[in-house]
């Protein structure tokens, strides 16, 4: 496990000296839970980035300072499960964000639940009915997204698409969110095919689905790995439309697929295309801030939509934090964490990078059809489809 530390006062610094801890204890406690190694790390490393970069654009609530606690989870759910543990038994965080991957958040929301503490995730997550509000996401519903992708296909005078994705939830989300959009749009799925984020070659499935000649091939995937099938595609000289998801939003996709993605079409929040959205844009202020102070942190702009996500986590708690204290409880106490979870769960028009978000009792997701635009990649380079 490898374990950072990082204090409000000392955000910039901290990047270059390993994050180590700062002395003194903070009036609030963040948990944050990613994958810095292994296969899911191309999301994890830009959640970390944005994270820092929240901190340093809102390091204090209330006049109160926040302090971060940072585990990496080596893209293992078990791992993360453990660390959530850690994190609440131990470090009495007051909050929980976490972590990079659909199986890991879904093992972190477990703990959440079970040890009542708010868990807000990065990452698309289907809770049961018995979670009492305690988990949260800022990412889009799937269904939301691939609905968006679904709408261009039909525009395009598609008819008929394959699905290739990975062979866990996120797969199975993606397959399920395309089979409930493809149908209303006239589209046929003739064929489905999956792979493990390990896997090092799809060829075998893409022969089936070019076989099946498809208008268009929609993958179901994200990061790094999901590069595969756009390259095993661009080997068989296959022609037709692609199509993903917004987990494919990060420098290390763009940079694994190459040339194979040109005219790939993906669902994304606005933030992606902030400076081509109009001056009135709910959206536009804060994710052009956010783009400042991910800059000054990092020295960099960000070039993924992922960073953004966990930005929009911070600005999240940031806000439902300052209602919670109204309410005298005190941070690291279960009583707080009860407050925060209810003032989470009655935030309304809160904007941020991807949306502006709302939640409503029962409902995981807060986020509207204001969060979804659709952008292409030409040349390595995003830009909004109109």
């Amino acid at each position: 496990m490898q374990r950072r530390r990082v204090a409000t006062a000392l955000a910039a610094l901290a990047l270059g000296a390993g994050m180590a801890g700062a002395a003194g204890a903070a009036d609030l406690k963040v948990g944050v839970i990613t994958s810095l190694s292994g296969p899911v790390s191309g999301l994890g490393v830009p959640y970390q980035k944005g994270v820092l970069a929240a901190q340093a654009y809102k390091g204090t609530v209330a006049g109160r300072k926040v302090q971060l606690i940072l585990l990496d989870d080596a893209s293992d759910p078990a791992t993360a499960a453990r660390n959530a543990r850690k994190l609440v038994a131990e470090d009495h965080v007051d909050v929980l964000i976490g972590t990079s991957g659909v199986p890991g958040a879904l093992a972190i929301a477990a703990v959440a639940r079970e040890t009542g503490t708010p868990l807000i995730s990065p990452t698309p997550v289907t809770v049961p009915a018995n979670d009492a509000g305690w988990t949260v996401t800022v990412s889009q519903p799937f269904p939301l997204m691939v609905s968006a992708v679904v709408e261009k296909m039909a525009q395009a005078g598609v008819r008929t698409v394959a699905f290739i994705g990975f062979s866990d939830a996120l797969g199975d989300l993606a397959l399920e969110s395309l089979q409930k959009a493809a149908a209303p749009a006239g589209l046929q799925i003739v064929a489905n095919e999956r792979y493990a984020r390990g896997d090092a070659s799809v060829a075998g499935q893409v022969l089936k689905i070019v076989a099946a000649r498809p208008d268009a091939v929609f993958a179901g995937n994200s990061g790094s790995p999901g590069a595969l099938p756009y390259l095993a595609l661009a080997e068989r000289g296959y022609k037709g439309r692609i199509y993903g998801t917004h987990g494919l939003i990060n420098a290390d996709f763009v940079r694994v697929a190459g040339a194979s993605a040109n005219g790939l079409m993906v669902p994304s929040g606005p933030v992606m295309v902030a400076d081509q959205l109009p001056e009135g844009a709910p959206t536009r202020k804060v994710a052009m801030d956010f783009r400042a102070a991910y800059q000054k942190v990092h020295g960099t702009a960000p070039a993924d939509a992922f960073s953004a996500y966990a930005f929009d986590a911070w600005l999240l708690f940031a806000d439902a934090a300052q209602r919670a204290l109204a309410t005298k409880a005190e941070p690291g106490t279960a009583e707080f964490r009860s407050a925060l979870r209810d003032a989470i769960g009655k935030t309304s028009e809160l904007a941020g990078t991807h949306g502006v978000f709302g939640f409503k009792p029962g409902e995981a997701y807060g986020l509207d059809r204001r969060s979804a635009v659709v952008i292409r990649l030409d040349k390595g380079q995003w830009a909004l489809v109109p």
